[in-house]
């Protein structure tokens, strides 16, 4: 993998020096290449491997291959890997066909599906692709329920992207106003830029001139004119040309950026020669505010103060705020009739979480006569989460009529400055988002998840199906935000931050069946009864060790009982504070409750083969502790590892096995010696273990859990019971071992007697 990345790096640095010459262009080729990473199966959005790539300006192609490998070696069956292609944020995806949450709004994105039995890869070309960020995301088929222990071998496979482009170095540039001479042909388009500055209405661009040398028909123009960049979502806009020129227009132009111009001839083997010309309109450019500064700032918190105790005291009128909103109108952006700008002041609240604030107050006013216009720059930090609008209507001491209401569009890159009733919320290259409020609805919400990075516009206006009358101007309410997930998630959800090396995004995740973007589709939810049952078998199951703890305690291995109470303690409350629905109760902090439980099941298990040994005591107790502190340490290192699991167990068999051998040769008989030892307990404990060992590891689904777990609660306990070894003859009623008693011995000048008794390391009864 590392020298893939190497070999990607050298590519790029030798590439960036051949260029290809495409008519007046000069073209040079560029390769980025992200590491491989290991794909998961589909059961919420963390298991999508997700790659940013940045497309430079002026790229005239670009092509993806998507690579992906086995990492076994034995056969896994065919699976399709699904790629999710979005460009300007992550893409949003349903693969599982859950419900979005309501006013929950989102834009389908490409995608493709590689069907892979052991190494496969695919290409994706895109011409004249918008620059920026793209993002590609990668999973395996929606996930099928089955619990994976962690170290046992599975189905493996790696996904890795790269990028190839083709840049145009040199590009003309289209002045507005100046004809610009240029040829085109099939397979060499003319390609030239032009930019669009900020408060841009309309856009033109014209074709005339046109000549060919090849055929009669030389007048005749026969090209394709396009304008934009390829989005996916948005194609340029398109226009054939015939005759001796054409022109496309375009209104509302994306706004402060540079737009991408290509012609090409429609016919083959035909090369014409033309003129091309645009023109920009400025039709709402904003007058000068001047160079001084300070004075509007100190009249900005003058404003914000006021503005607050108002909206506190919660006794604002809509004068009070239209008077607000037109002097801070005039101190900041005083505009033609056409439209009101009012300034957004930006807040970074946390990480994920931005709040943008009108400057004038939280009341916005809107008017009949020209739309209310306010400005949202997104930044790529912010497009992981999800953009909020929420419009509230203020009815304090006005109200509209049932004609009226207040329409308003959300729109990225250029904003839609004329709202009617014919009119949709469309910008010239990019759809936008709509709402209505009015006397019946006066509040109205719309999300975007992962929302582009651009700026965003809101353009707000008072509409009348007759005439507005009295009421011509009314105040609203635009809550603008970003928010790391959709409503954090719900009662069901938990709202997790995600990274894709140095980009951060935020997604949920459902518990107790609950689904979909924000944990809002309920089709397969648990009900509360299937959720208490779960909890009251994952927990009382636990109850199953009280046995072992009686017969450890009436056997005199009151250390092992101390090690079985403590493991059915935390095992107990881990599990009522593990559950995913509502019936949930953690006396202490999630994950230390699941360190405990871990290291007391392990511990649990190495002190039960130890004392199967009959290691003398002193030996005993010290592999108790240094096996506690070793199980201990491992499990700080990696919890749900399988060694964690198998180490203790193994080096506790070698123990046990060990010890028996030395016995059964010292006794030339096998040990234990007692065949009802073995067909009474001894083969019934190992069958439990044997049997709880395998639902633990195979059988476990999400679906099962809590019956399966609860299963392998009472094997675990049972084995415990059946294989603990009768108690020792030596052993008082109330002694901890040999050497330590509770009786009185006689003591003789000084020194007490003491019992002459056969050290029998394991006998039977």
């Amino acid at each position: 993998m590392a020298f893939s990345f190497l070999r990607g790096l050298l590519f790029v640095a030798l590439t960036t020096w051949t260029t290809a010459v495409d008519g007046p262009v000069t073209f040079v080729s560029e390769l980025s290449s992200k590491p491989a990473q290991k794909l998961s199966k589909y059961g919420w959005y963390g298991n999508v491997r997700l790659h940013r790539f940045q497309v430079p300006e002026e790229t005239a192609v670009a092509r993806w291959l998507f690579s992906v490998t086995k990492g076994h070696s034995f056969h896994c069956g065919q699976h399709n890997v699904s790629i999710h292609i979005q460009y300007g944020a992550p893409p949003v995806i349903n693969p599982t066909g859950t419900v979005f949450p309501n006013s929950t709004l989102w834009s389908p994105c490409v995608s493709l599906s590689l069907p892979v039995t052991s190494n496969n890869s695919t290409t994706f070309n895109l011409s004249n692709p918008a620059p920026g960020d793209w993002y590609i995301g990668a999973h395996l088929p929606e996930d099928d329920g089955r619990i994976e222990q962690k170290g046992f071998p599975s189905c493996s496979y790696f996904f890795q992207p790269q990028l190839s482009i083709r840049r145009a170095v040199d590009t003309p540039i289209l002045q507005q106003g100046t004809f610009l001479q240029q040829t085109a042909a099939t397979d060499r388009p003319a390609r030239l830029k032009l930019y669009v500055p900020e408060f841009a209405s309309s856009l033109s661009v014209s074709v005339a001139d046109c000549s060919s040398e090849e055929g009669a028909d030389s007048g005749n123009c026969s090209l394709v004119l396009r304008l934009g960049s390829t989005s996916l979502q948005h194609r340029p806009v398109t226009v054939n040309c015939s005759g001796i020129g054409c022109s496309a227009a375009l209104s509302n132009p994306p706004w402060d950026t540079w737009l991408r111009v290509v012609v090409e001839s429609s016919i083959e083997n035909r090369t014409v020669t033309f003129s091309i010309v645009s023109n920009c309109t400025v039709g709402c450019k904003p007058k000068s505010v001047g160079l001084k500064a300070d004075d509007v700032i100190n009249k900005l918190r003058g404003n914000s103060s006021d503005s607050n105790s108002t909206s506190a005291s919660n006794n604002s009128t809509i004068t009070d705020a239209v008077t607000l909103s037109n002097e801070s109108a005039s101190l900041f952006t005083p505009l033609s009739a056409c439209v009101w700008r009012i300034p957004v002041l930006y807040e970074e609240v946390d990480v994920l979480s931005l709040r943008f604030t009108p400057a004038t107050g939280p009341n916005v006013s809107v008017t009949d006569a020209h739309p209310t216009l306010l400005t949202y720059p997104l930044y790529t930090q912010a497009t992981g989460g999800t953009l909020n609008l929420q419009l509230t209507l203020n009815t304090t001491n006005a109200t509209l009529g049932n004609s009226s209401s207040v329409v308003a569009c959300l729109s990225p890159w250029a904003p839609v400055l004329e709202l009617n009733h014919s009119q949709p919320c469309r910008t010239a290259l990019f759809g936008g988002y709509s709402v209505r409020v009015n006397a019946s609805d006066p509040k109205a919400v719309v999300r975007l998840p992962f929302p582009q990075s651009t700026t965003w516009y809101l353009t707000l206006q008072l509409t009348c199906n007759s005439d507005c009358g009295n009421t011509s101007l009314v105040s609203v309410v635009p809550e603008v935000f970003i928010s790391a997930c959709v409503e954090d998630c719900g009662t069901y959800g938990e709202c997790r931050l995600l990274r894709s090396y140095s980009y951060l995004y935020a997604a949920c995740v459902c518990k107790a069946g609950w689904s979909g973007w924000g944990c809002t589709d309920d089709s397969t939810a648990q009900s509360y009864r299937r959720q208490l049952t779960a909890t009251l078998l994952l927990t009382l199951s636990n109850l199953s060790f009280l046995p072992a703890i009686v017969v450890a305690i009436k056997r005199c291995y009151i250390t092992e009982a101390s090690v079985y109470l403590f493991t059915m303690f935390f095992s107990t409350f881990y599990h009522a504070c593990d559950q995913p629905g509502v019936a949930v109760m953690c006396i202490m902090d999630y994950d230390a409750l699941q360190y405990c439980d871990f290291l007391g099941s392990i511990c649990s298990i190495w002190v039960t083969i130890l004392c199967m040994a009959r290691i003398r005591d002193a030996f005993k107790y010290t592999l108790f502790m240094l096996g506690t502190l070793l199980i201990a340490m491992s499990m700080q290192l990696d919890r749900k590892g399988l060694w964690n699991l198998l180490g203790p167990v193994l080096c506790a068999i070698l123990c046990m096995v060990t010890a028996w051998v030395y016995r059964g040769v010292q006794r030339r008989h096998c040990y234990p010696p007692s065949w009802k030892r073995w067909v009474l307990f001894l083969i019934p404990g190992a069958l439990c273990a044997l049997i709880g060992i395998c639902l633990y590891i195979f059988t476990e689904t999400e679906d099962n859990y809590y019956y399966t777990h609860s299963l392998w609660h009472i094997l675990v306990a049972g084995c415990v019971v059946f294989l603990l070894p009768p108690k020792e003859k030596n052993r008082e009623s109330l002694g901890w071992s040999r050497g330590w008693s509770w009786s009185w011995r006689p003591r003789v000048c000084g020194y007490t007697l003491c019992q002459s008794d056969k050290d029998e390391l394991y006998s039977v009864t």
